[in-house]
């Protein structure tokens, strides 16, 4: 795995990075899982913020500031429900990692960090999941000199394993 990718089994929101990416849904108004907690650890500034954004479609991304979090933004991402993977699954939740990435960039963001996207309450397969996420962060690095430093944060030791499994898996194609 490219060295500047990082797995670590953590809490996203204890993070000290330049931006933590919001499994979100697309009311941007908070939710459960990830969503929730980034809501409750950052305040109700970032509610009152998000409410002007008029939500975000599925794919897409938009950032707010990170206020009580040690993160200085929050960028928003709406992962995909799975639906068996016959309605654009994959490619909705690569649009996800790539359209944070981008904003990121637009930001001056050196590091950040990205929870598991779509692997909760919206069913998508962790493993297949896994691979997407390693494989999109990978291509944006090779390509960019802002982003220094991207961390896959697993919440559960069981998605922890399965991430470094997929990095492994990633590193021997090469």
């Amino acid at each position: 795995m490219d060295q500047q990718i990082e797995i670590i089994h953590d809490d996203i929101t204890k993070l000290h990075v330049d931006a933590i990416v919001n499994a979100a849904n697309s009311s941007l108004l908070g939710g459960g899982g990830v969503d929730g907690a980034i809501h409750r650890a950052a305040g109700p500034q970032l509610l009152e913020e998000c409410r002007v954004l008029h939500g975000c479609e599925t794919g897409e991304a938009k950032i707010t500031k990170g206020y009580n979090l040690p993160a200085k933004f929050v960028i928003h991402t709406v992962g995909p429900i799975w639906h068996g993977g016959t309605h654009n699954e994959d490619d909705l939740l690569a649009r996800c990692y790539r359209n944070s990435l981008q904003v990121a960039e637009l930001q001056r963001v050196a590091t950040i960090a990205f929870p598991s996207i779509s692997t909760g309450v919206y069913g998508f397969p962790i493993e297949r999941a896994s691979r997407i996420a390693l494989r999109e962060m990978s291509e944006y690095l090779a390509h960019t000199t802002q982003v220094k430093k991207i961390i896959a944060v697993c919440f559960s030791q069981h998605d922890y394993q399965i991430y470094l499994s997929s990095a492994q898996e990633s590193d021997g194609k090469r």
